[in-house]
């Protein structure tokens, strides 16, 4: 690579002077041509704007599975913070109550085993409509925080899995474990995978800039942000989705079952569609693993 640079140089200064002294002459129309098909070769950037639908149909998907690493440990990170504060939540309930916000207080007050949690339906509503707003959040600021090499994401996993952790500790612990998975499982799974592929772009960009690779790191985190950007968007509407099933499916009322094949299927069909329509592309996806 470096030789075609200094032989192109060397070629358009050959250039220069044959026009000024053989001017019209044969050959130096004939170096002319060469030299113009060179500098293409030499200085275009091919175009990698892709079509609506190349994006949702294989572009999305594809960037979200070349991620995998990162996927993996985003899901770690919040799943695992959120077993272990409901572990916790469940042994010591007294001081696990304190980081509960008061919108869960419904959710989590302690009421003897088997007991319903008996929430009117505006009460549900807004319990839903605020575990809503707060995923959506948490989705956007997963990606946001990858700017800080990762480190505002990591934080951001470990802070909503542990107080997703609590949340569920503590309404079991309560007796109130069957009703909060009916409240939350349906829309909650997909929810939760939207975060996690937020998180994993967020991760990516921030890791962009600890190890650019053969790139420099502006070139890096550029390219990383781009693509963070994509998947966020093609993220975006199957937030909808799940807020279209908290909206109509959670306050239903079709019992636990349902509400687990819901909540499961939708998740399990996201996925489904990572792996599969991802496959074909994630190779081409550039992008330096974590």
């Amino acid at each position: 690579m470096r030789r075609l640079g200094a032989l192109y140089r060397g070629a358009a200064a050959d250039l220069a002077l044959a026009r000024r002294r053989f001017p019209g002459n044969p050959a130096t129309v004939a170096l002319e041509h060469r030299v113009g098909l060179a500098r293409q070769l030499v200085y275009h950037a091919p175009s990698r704007r892709e079509s609506l639908l190349a994006f949702v149909t294989h572009g999305y998907w594809a960037a979200v599975r070349a991620r995998s690493a990162a996927l993996l440990i985003a899901a770690v990170v919040l799943f695992g913070t959120a077993g272990v504060a409901a572990v916790w939540a469940d042994r010591d309930p007294g001081r696990a109550g304190t980081l509960v916000p008061s919108a869960y207080h419904a959710v989590t007050q302690p009421r003897p085993h088997g007991a319903d949690l008996g929430l009117p339906s505006s009460e549900r509503a807004a319990l839903s409509g605020e575990i809503f707003t707060n995923n959506i959040r948490v989705t956007l600021l997963a990606f946001a925080g990858g700017i800080v090499a990762g480190i505002g994401t990591i934080l951001l996993l470990l802070y909503n899995g542990l107080q997703f952790g609590v949340v569920a500790g503590l309404a079991v612990g309560s007796g109130n474990g069957r009703v909060f998975f009916e409240l939350v499982t349906a829309h909650g799974v997909l929810e939760l995978s939207c975060i996690v592929v937020a998180a994993a772009a967020g991760m990516r960009m921030g890791w962009a800039a600890v190890e650019p690779g053969r790139r420099t790191r502006t070139a890096a985190v550029g390219n990383e942000a781009r693509e963070a950007v994509k998947i966020v968007l093609g993220t975006a509407p199957w937030l909808v989705v799940a807020g279209l099933i908290e909206g109509f499916v959670t306050p239903a009322g079709l019992g636990l079952p349902v509400v687990l094949a819901v909540g499961f299927g939708v998740a399990a069909l996201y996925w489904s569609l990572v792996f599969g329509l991802g496959r074909r592309d994630a190779r081409r996806v550039p992008a330096p693993s974590p």
